[in-house]
């Protein structure tokens, strides 16, 4: 495995009990990285943290607290004394009509979606802007790019991610602080389990990716390593689209 000099850096993971955040806690602590791993299911985080238990710490996490949320960089600061990456993963998607969603559903969309990595983001800032380092990892989509039918309130939440990305990454590079977004299309995960328990569904998904097949979640967490590492130091304000060339065709 190549290193990427991650040893000893410390991370915080959002949505790390499962997916694409569980993924991306494994791949940081297999690099030798210290992680604070965030989620609301406390059994799942419990079962990763045994998996690593002298490099993963867990925190129970509601990102619709926004109190909780801001409190995380202190309490990596407070377990492992510094703190150096934010992956902003978590999220939630429910799918619906746009025109028969409640005012609320789209408000929490925002609030997961793009409050709680802007509130971890300018939290982890004050760390970051004193000791002139730092790296924050937005778990976007491509849906933020595309937009997507029936999943309105996602598709405009993760496009928020992308422009917080960018202007976030303006703002901050002269500080040493790197941000930037990766975008992932299908990936099999407990989100796409309809089309996963459907063979006719996932014919008709595949047939719209020319790999002609959806993501490993083992696939994210080497990207996230990279544009956590000291190897990406002038790669900032970018988003890295991770989708089988999906959105690359016409």
């Amino acid at each position: 495995m190549l290193d990427l000099k991650l040893k000893d850096k410390v991370a915080i993971v959002t949505g790390a009990s499962r997916g694409l955040g569980e993924a991306s806690a494994i791949a940081l602590a297999e690099q030798g990285a210290k992680v604070l791993a965030v989620a609301r299911s406390e059994d799942a985080l419990n079962k990763l943290k045994q998996c690593f238990p002298e490099q993963i710490e867990v925190s129970q996490c509601d990102m619709l607290d926004a109190d909780s949320v801001a409190a995380l960089p202190q309490l990596a600061f407070d377990h492992f004394n510094q703190i150096d990456i934010i992956v902003n993963n978590a999220g939630i998607a429910p799918a619906g009509k746009f025109s028969e969603q409640s005012q609320q559903i789209w408000d929490e969309v925002f609030a997961v979606n793009v409050k709680a990595p802007a509130v971890l983001a300018r939290a982890a800032g004050q760390f970051f802007i004193q000791q002139k380092s730092g790296k924050i990892i937005n778990i976007a989509s491509t849906s933020g790019i595309l937009g997507k039918p029936i999943l309105v309130a996602y598709s405009s939440s993760k496009g928020a991610v992308l422009q917080f990305t960018k202007a976030l990454a303006a703002e901050w590079a002269a500080l040493g602080i790197q941000v930037n977004a990766i975008a992932p299309g299908a990936f099999e995960t407990d989100a796409q389990s309809a089309v996963l328990e459907s063979a006719e569904i996932l014919e008709r998904r595949l047939r719209k990716i020319p790999s002609k097949r959806m993501g490993n979640s083992e696939e994210i967490g080497p990207m996230v390593c990279y544009l956590a590492s000291s190897f990406s130091d002038f790669v900032t304000g970018s988003v890295i689209v991770m989708d089988g060339g999906e959105s690359s065709k016409l």
